[in-house]
Formats: C-alpha cells, structure tokens, sequence
C-alpha cells in the first residue's frame, strides 16, 4: 500500500517539492531500486509473458538504465517485520501471494532467477534483511546511493532524501523526483512529524484513525506536533481510534537506524553468452530479441565512448588555447 495519498498530499500542499527531469539526467549515479516494485509492474504491464515477464522486464530495463550510464542497484524484500503482518495488510497480502506469488517468496525460483540474470548483466544486487524500502532508504542515507527509485512512497519517511517515480517514462519532464528536505522545508515539519503524518494517513505497519482526510492530518500534525497530542484533540465518534493502536511500533521503525552492512557495489561487463544461455535455452525466450537487444547496447556503448573521447579531445584543446593566451598576454606586458 505505501503511505495513503501522501503524493496527493504533495502535489496539492508542496508541489515545489517535486521536480520533473528525464531519466539521462541521472547519467553516472548511482539509484536503489525497490525490486518488488518492478516485478509487479512487469506482470501488469504484460501479463500474457506469465513467469518470463519478471525476466524479459529486468533484462530489458536493466540495459535501459546502462545505456544512460545509470548504475543500478537492485534491492530485494526480506522477511517483513511482524508489525506489517496487522490484520488489514495481511488481508491484501493473502490476495495478491494468491495472483502473484512471485513478489513475495523470497527463496522462489522466479527471484532466484531474477538475481541470476542480474547477476549475468553484472549489476550488483543484494537481498534486505527486511523491508526493501527501508534498507534503499538506508542506502541513501549513508551516501552509497544518490536516491531510490519506488513507485511506492514509504521511502520518504524511512528518511531517504530523494525518491524517483516513473523512474522508466520514455518522455522528458516525466520522471518525478520528490526531495524530503524540500517538503519537510515547505510543511514546516521534522522528520518525526512526518513520520507521524505518515501514519495518520495510513501506513502498511499499522491501522490508521477512520475519517481522517489527508489535509485535515497535516493541519493536526501542523499544530499538535504528534499523534499523541493529536489523539487528545479528535473527535472520537466521527474519528474513532483503532484498538491496541500500534503506531507507535510504526514510529520506531520509520525512524530507527540500521547499517546496511554491505560490501562495495561492483558493476562489470553484461556476459553476454551466459545471458543468452539463460535467457534462450534455459527459459525459451526469443534469440533474436536478446541478441538483438545485447547489439543495441553495445552499439549505444560504442557511441558513448566516442562521444567522452571527443569531448575529451575538446577539452585538451581548449585548455591549449586557455593557457597560450596566458602566455601571450604575459608576453605584452612584459614588453
């Protein structure tokens, strides 16, 4: 679910928060993927590939994201913390595991092979201890990846600073980078004010008071400063509170710190005859759409290369001219 209409929220109450740039702006960083995001997509996107949607959709993203000199690190959901497990979320949870047991298995085949082909397109992926999306925020925070890329908007409130959706729009100006800092700045909030706003509006680690809108949730947090006071300030018949509310668990894991305790992120060349192996002969998917995808992206690297080398020529040239005409003006003077 993420957090309820909290981009709604955004986009009526901080716009200024959001800013719209196309995917080759994020060329040479490095982005934090929610995984099970991803996977889900591809399965919407084209549900007549079944199992190999997962496949197709990573092998063909993925080489989207190189083509830009994106590096890509792919985060995969662990075990989820027992308070994700509250009565609401585990009713939603049964239906989807039902259609698509695929995003949450984490020893399945499909995400096995989904770390495999990764892993053959020599991307780094590493597997969370629990909720991907607090171990991508973590990643930020400890600057070892410039931002995450989630449709879903737990992130912000995990605490990382900048969140990307649409991450995959062909069209520029579509892709939609939200700064927490920004927002926090605009909505005159701290981090633990929000964090308590993201559960007033509905979070997936516990229930949420009944009625209660997402403007009237900012102006209580906006003036009371925290559910508890907010709590005393409702009216509990149109706003009834949840029994054995457990916000407060939500709150210490929005906010609690982890190391991710991760090696150094290494990306390599794609093994394009592996890929190939795997894709083809293992999973029967089209030769000719994999190789011709691989002479794409070899063709696109090929380009690219030429391009640094001409800038770079460009640049040796200018900083030529820059100096000699140091020299000729020292010359003069001297004179």
């Amino acid at each position: 679910m993420g957090i309820s209409k909290l981009a709604e929220l955004i986009r009526s109450d901080a716009p200024n928060a959001i800013s719209y740039k196309k995917t080759g702006d994020y060329s040479g960083k490095v982005i934090a993927l929610d995984t099970s995001i991803i996977l889900s997509q591809f399965r919407s996107a084209v549900p007549q590939l079944g199992k190999l949607s997962h496949l197709t959709g990573l092998f063909f993203r993925t080489l989207h994201f190189l083509e830009h000199d994106i590096k890509p690190v792919f985060v995969f959901d662990g075990t989820p913390p027992a308070q994700k497990k509250n009565e609401v979320s585990m009713q939603a949870a049964e239906s989807l595991m039902t259609s698509d047991p695929v995003l949450f298995s984490t020893d399945s085949p499909h995400i096995q092979d989904c770390k495999r082909i990764l892993q053959l397109l020599g991307v780094p992926c590493i597997q969370a201890p629990g909720d991907g999306e607090a171990f991508c925020a973590q990643l930020v925070k400890e600057g070892k990846v410039h931002a995450v890329a989630s449709e879903d908007m737990d992130t912000m409130p995990f605490g990382s600073e900048l969140l990307i959706r649409q991450f995959d729009a062909k069209k520029e100006g579509d892709v939609m980078e939200y700064s927490l800092s920004k927002l926090l700045d605009i909505l005159q909030l701290t981090h633990k004010e929000f964090v308590d706003l993201c559960i007033l509006l509905g979070c997936d680690y516990c229930e949420k008071i009944q009625g209660l809108g997402p403007r009237r949730a900012l102006k209580l947090i906006q003036q009371y400063k925290t559910i508890e006071d907010v709590v005393l300030h409702v009216n509990r018949k149109t706003h009834p509170i949840p029994v054995s509310w457990k916000y407060q668990e939500a709150r210490r894991l929005f906010l609690e710190t982890q190391q991710s305790d991760q090696p150094d992120l290494i990306w390599t060349e794609p093994n394009e005859e592996e890929l190939v192996h795997f894709l083809c002969e293992e999973k029967h998917i089209n030769v000719s759409r994999v190789r011709g995808r691989m002479q794409k992206f070899h063709k696109m690297l090929q380009e690219r290369r030429k391009e640094r080398e001409e800038n770079s020529k460009q640049a040796r040239m200018e900083d030529f001219f820059r100096v000699t005409r140091r020299r000729q003006v020292r010359l003069y003077y001297q004179q």
